[in-house]
């Protein structure tokens, strides 16, 4: 398995952005489908976004396409979720998660199917 730290979240204004960060630890990161979830107090985990092994696709919950942008850098071991016109309901903790390279293929947006999950990061959006 691969560890995962985020980091990035914070308060912000509705309509602000922010950028999380996950790294991951281990050398064969560029394997791994990456994955941004959420969860608002007394939900479930949701799925934000994944992006495939090599970068080269992408695909978002319909609640944040055209807003969220999910980015990967394979040689900083890093993936990316760039938050913009942020909204009060986008309020959450956010984690990243790590799947394998079929994952992307698969059921990409189902928390099962992930194997890796970081801490958590929390991400507040005042109105």
């Amino acid at each position: 398995q691969v560890q995962l730290v985020e980091s990035g979240g914070g308060l912000v204004q509705a309509g602000g952005s922010l950028r999380l960060s996950c790294a991951a630890s281990g050398r064969t990161f560029s394997s791994y489908t990456m994955g941004w979830f959420r969860q608002a107090p007394g939900k479930g985990r949701e799925f934000v976004a994944a992006i495939s092994w090599s970068g080269g696709s992408t695909y978002y919950a319909d609640s944040v396409k055209g807003r969220f942008t999910i980015a990967r850098d394979n040689a900083k071991n890093t993936v990316y979720l760039q938050m913009n016109s942020l909204k009060p309901e986008d309020t959450a903790v956010y984690y990243c998660a790590a799947g394998s390279r079929s994952t992307y293929y698969g059921r990409r947006i189902s928390p099962l199917d992930y194997d890796s999950w970081g801490q958590g990061t929390q991400v507040t959006v005042s109105s």
